[in-house]
Order: C-alpha cells, then structure tokens, then sequence
C-alpha cells in the first residue's frame, strides 16, 4: 500500500479525492487533511496567510502518522501567490516539517506540463483576473508560453465548489485556443474528476486540472507511476507501471 498525503484547504471540492482514489484502482491510499483556511478569498493576503507556514504544519502529523509517502499541499492559488522562488521557499519548509518529500499543486501543474511535453497552455481559472494572471507569470517563469487567461472573477472556494459539469465545460471551452497545445483549469476547489476524459475528447487535447495534477504530483513523489486513461492524458505516459 501506497499511503500520499495531503493538504486540503477548507472544504469545497475534496470529494474528488475519493473518487480519484477509486479510478486509480490499486494499492494507493490518498489521506487528506483539512487546513484551516481562514479568510476565504481569492485575494492575494488572504492566500499568502492561507499557504502560510503554521496552517500547513497544523496538518502534517496526522498525515505522518498515517504513513504517507509524500505531501501535496492541494492548493493552487495558496502557493503560486508566493512567487517562484517563494513557492519553492514554501515547499522546502513543508518538507522539512512534514520529514517526506514535498510539494504543492501549482509546481504539480509545472511539472504535469513537462511530462506531456507541450509547451504552450492555456488557462480557464475561476479566480479574479489579477490573481489569475498570477498563476499565468508563475507558468511563465517555469518555461511554459501562456497563450491566454479567461479569468472568472469569483472571491470565494466555496463557489467555485458548487460548479457542476455546465460550468465547468463552458470554462473550457472560453479559454481554450487554437495554438494551445493543453488546457489548464487551476482551482482545486472545482470539481474536475469526473469530466477529465470529456474535457479531452471535446477539446481535443490534454486537460490538465488541480485536483488530477495533485494526486499525480503526490504519486511522482513517491516513485509510483499508475496507467489510469479515466483521468486523461496524463496518466497515460510511458513507462507504464501497473499497481
């Protein structure tokens, strides 16, 4: 058995996390736990106070003493608000906190971008603009070309957690471009699990979403990789290594 952990903040789309841990079909165990989120806004000093240091050490014990393998914090927007450097600053101290290998889903996205091997994305976020476009720098200084931001304008996780499929698609399907090679949906409070594959075949092409890049940064991290085509492309790369 494969224990990953993560770092949730609050509570808003945290259910995909069974239903991933359920389309992934082997020994692999996803335990979550739930960060205080303190003021729930899409707001830069509010994300800065929601990634900070002592709200996700809070959490790490638990996810220690359940054997996880490795740590995920499972938020986008509370970890590419931090910058490039800072983000990196914020996984360094998780790890150390935390005693396993760490890391957070906006490196998850860097690094899921890579491993499709596209260069050029576009990004459909649920965020207000300005922190949208921050998401859009952070790419930028991993090496990714952003070919456009459809931002949404909404404040609050809590809802962006009541989107269903609808609102979800016709996020897609704004932000998509022509000259995108994947799409990019950057909220982990958005439910995304269940259309992955949908996503995919109506765009024609990668989908890339917080909550999918997450568990997929986690399984990395622990040196396990699982051929799983019910949550896209990614989990289809070679090698494949069936659990």
């Amino acid at each position: 058995m494969t224990a990953l952990g993560f770092l949730y903040p609050g509570h808003s789309a945290e259910d995909d996390y069974p239903r991933i841990e359920q389309l992934l079909g082997s020994d692999i165990r996803l335990d979550l736990v739930h960060t205080d989120i303190g003021e729930d806004a899409h707001r830069v000093d509010a994300l800065l106070e929601m990634g900070s240091a002592g709200r996700l050490a809070a959490g790490v014990e638990e996810l220690r003493l359940g054997g996880a393998e490795s740590v995920v914090w499972a938020c986008t927007s509370g970890s590419f608000v931090y910058g490039w450097e800072g983000a990196h600053e914020q996984v360094r101290t998780l790890a150390r906190t935390a005693g396993m290998p760490a890391s957070s889903t906006s490196f998850a996205f860097v690094h899921a971008v890579r491993e499709l091997g596209v260069g050029r994305v576009a990004v459909g976020a649920t965020y207000p603009d300005d922190v949208a476009d921050l998401f859009a720098q952070f790419l930028r200084a991993a090496g990714v070309e952003v070919t456009g931001v459809r931002g949404s304008g909404i404040i609050t996780a809590a809802e962006v957690g009541t989107w269903g499929e609808a609102e979800v698609f016709a996020l897609a399907r704004e932000a998509d471009a022509a000259d995108a090679e994947a799409l990019l949906l950057p909220d982990t409070a958005l439910h995304t699990a269940a259309h992955i594959p949908a996503l995919e075949k109506e765009l024609g092409k990668p989908v890339l979403t917080a909550n999918q890049v997450t568990v997929w940064e986690a399984l990395r991290l622990a040196d396990r990789r699982v051929n799983a085509p019910s949550l896209g492309a990614l989990f289809t790369r070679e090698p494949i290594v069936q659990a």
